[in-house]
């Protein structure tokens, strides 16, 4: 049995090719690609690369001015993180949510709008592996094509499993069957249609979106399209801690808000959804209101 497409990248030695991330005592990362007869240098000396190939990985190497350097190779948030960018990049702590919540699995058929720079692609890909299927949507040409270069060279090769298709998901979107969609874009509810046809009873819609006015209009309008069970929304947010002896203490920085995920789930053909028991707070909804979950909308407030 042949190895999943990428895995040969990510174990043994260090080869020619390979990315190697570079950590210097301050704890400053550097990433190089290796190559023979190169070297990599700095204002505290050098070494060459032919150092490290064929070395395992988790080596240390030391620069003519005696500076130490791990080598390890870069995990995936890493690889996102400082890969080209077209569009701005889902960052790891979503792509993390995006892949637990909306549950991608082995083997998953999963359809994306709004590429971007490649990263959410990366890894799903990742997640679903060389027997699911990724259809990705992107409006933009010159996104696609920085999105296409980043996955294959974090795989080393174009990714069975993957298909990019330049232009609008809901005038293109032909798949059916589908697991999984996750709508990575500016009108997310202008695509609930298409998405509700594409989607299999129980198929998950995963929306990301930047601001609360995007996600207060796709969770009323997810609950007036009537295909969907009731949504839900969040966001998260990660802080590291510094971990010295005694001094125990959260980092003055860390990763706030990014954007915000919801997820519903798709009902079978002819259910209409559950009523919500819990009512809307008074004055959610104020007397000019006329968009999805006012009472001209059909839904009472």
């Amino acid at each position: 049995m042949s190895e999943p497409t990428g895995a040969a990248r990510r174990r043994g030695p260090f080869k020619v090719g390979d990315q190697v991330q570079l950590t210097d005592p301050k704890g400053r990362h550097y990433t190089i690609t290796l190559e023979e007869g190169k070297s990599f240098h700095t204002h505290k000396g050098a070494f060459p690369h032919d150092e490290l190939i064929g070395a395992p990985e988790g080596s240390v190497v030391r620069t003519t001015g005696n500076v130490a350097y791990l080598a390890l190779r870069p995990l995936l948030p890493d690889y996102v993180l400082s890969m080209p960018r077209g569009a701005a990049v889902v960052y790891p702590k979503d792509a993390g949510q995006v892949l637990a919540m909306a549950d991608i699995f082995p083997g998953a058929r999963v359809v994306e709008a709004g590429v971007g720079s490649g990263s959410l692609s990366t890894f799903v890909l990742r997640a679903i592996g060389d027997q699911g299927m990724l259809h990705s949507y992107e409006r933009r040409a010159d996104f696609a094509e920085i999105a296409q270069r980043n996955v294959e060279r974090y795989f080393g090769s174009p990714h069975p499993a993957w298909t990019l298709t330049v232009g609008d998901l809901q005038d293109n979107l032909s798949d059916t069957e589908v697991d999984r969609v996750i709508l990575d874009m500016l009108a997310p509810w202008e695509c609930l249609e298409a998405v509700s046809k594409a989607l299999v009873p129980g198929g998950i819609l995963c929306a990301y979106v930047a601001t609360t006015t995007q996600m207060a209009r796709m969770v009323e309008s997810l609950r007036e399209f009537g295909t969907f069970n009731e949504p839900q929304a969040w966001e998260t947010m990660v802080r590291n801690w510094h971990v010295e002896g005694l001094a125990v203490r959260p980092d003055h920085r860390m990763i706030g808000h990014t954007g915000f995920l919801l997820t519903a789930r798709r009902l079978a053909d002819g259910v209409e959804p559950p009523l919500r028991r819990r009512r809307p707070a008074k004055g959610a909804y104020g007397d000019d209101y006329t968009g999805p979950g006012s009472q001209s909308g059909g839904r009472a407030s």
